[in-house]
Parts: C-alpha cells; structure tokens; sequence
C-alpha cells in the first residue's frame, strides 16, 4: 500500500483561525454581564486597558467560564483546583482547523452535525474539546480520560448543560500505555481523532518550564519558595509529563492506532516541538499510514501545529464519505 504525504497547510494570516469567536481583545463589560463573578478580577493596565491578572489562577478559571457561557452557551463551567485551564482562543483553533481538514476532504464542505463522531483522547477535567466541538458544529464525542477525578469533574459540567449530554458521552481508560484499546468500541467509527498529550518527559522539566514561565512574566523573585505545585499554572501530572515526553507518547499512540486502521478516518495529535515532527514521520512510515498531514496553527506570537494520519487509502476514504458524510452536507 503506497503512503501518501500531503504538504503542510499554512497557518493564516490571521493570528487566530477566520472562525475562531475570539479574535478581538476580551469584552469584560459583556462577559461579566453573563458572568458577574468576573468583575472582581478586571484590572486596568497600565496602558488603561482592562484586563485580569494570568498568573492568578482564580482568575483565569473565571475567565473560562465568562467565555464559555457567552460565547458557547455553557453554564456553570467550573473545574478543581489544580486541574488543567485552558486557554480558550487556543483550543476552539485546533477544532476549526480539524473541521477544515474534514472539509478539504468532502469538496470544500464541512461535514457537520450528529453523525460525525470524535474521540477526545484525555479530555482531562476541563472537557474543552468536546464543548466547544459540539457546540460549533455539532459533533457527537466520545471524551476518554484516565482519570477517575477528571470525568467526574466532566460529568458535573455536562450536568450544568443538559443540551451536550446527548451530544458527550464519557469513558474512562484503565490503562495508561493505551490510547484507543478499551475506549474504542468494535462497532465504533470515528471521523476524527484528536490529542493534546503530556509534552514534558519529567516533573523536573516541568518545573523548569514553569520557572521560565515566572520568569517571563518577571514574577520569578515572589515565587523562588513555591512548592512544585504551586509554580505549575494549573494542571495535573497525567496531564502535563509522561516518560519520554510527548515524542515517546504520540509514537505509542501512532502505533496503537495501526489496531483500529479502518475505525477511524483521521487521526490527529497536537505537537508542542517542531523538532518532533520528523521522528514522528518516520514512526507513520513504519506503521504503514497511507496519508499524513501537518497542519501549522498560530495563537498570538505562540505557533503550534498538529499532525494527522491515515490508514484509510483513496477508495476506501470515498466510500467513507459517501457513507457518513454526504447525506448531510
């Protein structure tokens, strides 16, 4: 079977994705209107400008929750201390860019609505994906996560929005060398797949990490005390570190994913370093995918990228469609 490799997409001009809701400075008058908990965290900038202080957590998890509910229509977001916040405007771009790859498949148009399934590998307490994906588009998750704690945390936000229940279904993963076994079901097909996996390979290089991070922000001097905890901006250890880093994670999970070949689409992942991306290539070579595509994304000055693959040859790729996605479109 040959192995097709598609050149990499350009991130737009754009800082953000054409769709993306957040592409304006943050409206603090119309989001502490929906969120008036927010009100107490706007300062001004030295500029004048208001804006909320992002090394505080509270703040931020409150920020969260102001622009779920005014842009997504999610109440009462909420998650534990010490779990993961995500930055929103990040995250809904990785949705978009997944619905364009969908789209450059099908013509142009992007298959939306019920039918098309995704899976949410470490949907983690926050279940961000899976929100905003369901709410943009409609698509129907499955968010898996290893964590006991995190789908608790998950369910409590899906209970808050009666509406995505029906559009989120929840499993847990029981063992953490897997990505799809046990969580893909043998009547399961997915249209997509995507990631954002654990990118230091120590808690040691974490802290480091968040060290610079403090250092940037030139708060490093009020924090040289701070238990390890304390210096991370928010996450737990299954969400930001495993042996190997995200090079030895996403390898394992391109190899798992040879498994479930006819199951699933696309495949995605989220790749932190750039570097990674020829290892991570040839490990697609090795496991025989036919299609592979690095898709490059850009949030402010920060860029990023994921890598998606497939097993799925031409034919079989059209017949998928014509299956899943053209009644619909």
């Amino acid at each position: 079977m040959s192995r097709k490799s598609v050149p990499p997409v350009a991130a737009k001009p754009s800082p953000l994705h054409p769709r993306n809701r957040h592409q304006q400075r943050y409206d603090f008058a119309a989001l502490s209107a929906v969120c008036p908990d927010l009100a107490s965290f706007i300062r001004l900038t030295p500029k004048g400008n208001q804006s909320i202080d992002f090394t505080d957590p509270q703040a931020i998890k409150t920020l969260n929750r102001a622009l779920l509910q005014h842009w997504y229509q999610i109440e009462n977001w909420d998650i534990p201390a010490g779990y993961l916040c995500p930055p929103i405007p990040g995250r809904a771009d990785y949705i978009h860019y997944l619905a364009d790859l969908l789209a450059a498949a099908n013509g142009g148009k992007q298959p939306a609505g019920k039918r098309i399934q995704v899976l949410d590998i470490g949907c983690g307490a926050n279940c961000i994906y899976p929100l905003i994906g369901s709410s943009e588009y409609g698509w129907q998750f499955v968010a898996a996560d290893i964590e006991a704690a995190s789908l608790a945390s998950a369910e409590r936000i899906l209970a808050a929005s009666p509406a995505l229940q029906q559009k989120i279904s929840l499993r847990q993963q029981p063992d953490a060398q897997c990505c799809f076994a046990h969580i893909v079901q043998s009547d399961d097909y997915l249209d997509l797949t995507l990631c954002n996996p654990p990118f230091h390979e120590s808690v040691e290089q974490m802290v480091r990490g968040n060290q610079r991070k403090w250092q940037n922000l030139g708060k490093w001097d009020e924090q040289k005390e701070a238990s390890a905890e304390q210096l991370n901006f928010g996450g737990q250890s299954n969400e930001l570190w495993c042996e190997g880093g995200e090079l030895a994670f996403i390898s394992r999970m391109m190899r798992e994913s040879a498994g479930y070949a006819s199951q699933v689409y696309w495949f995605t992942s989220l790749v932190s370093k750039q570097a990674n991306l020829p290892l991570l290539e040839k490990v697609l070579k090795e496991v025989g995918a036919v299609q592979q595509q690095v898709v490059a994304m850009a949030q402010g000055q920060k860029s990023s990228r994921f890598i998606a693959w497939s097993f799925l040859n031409p034919e079989q790729q059209k017949i998928w469609r014509q299956m899943r996605w053209h009644s619909r479109v």
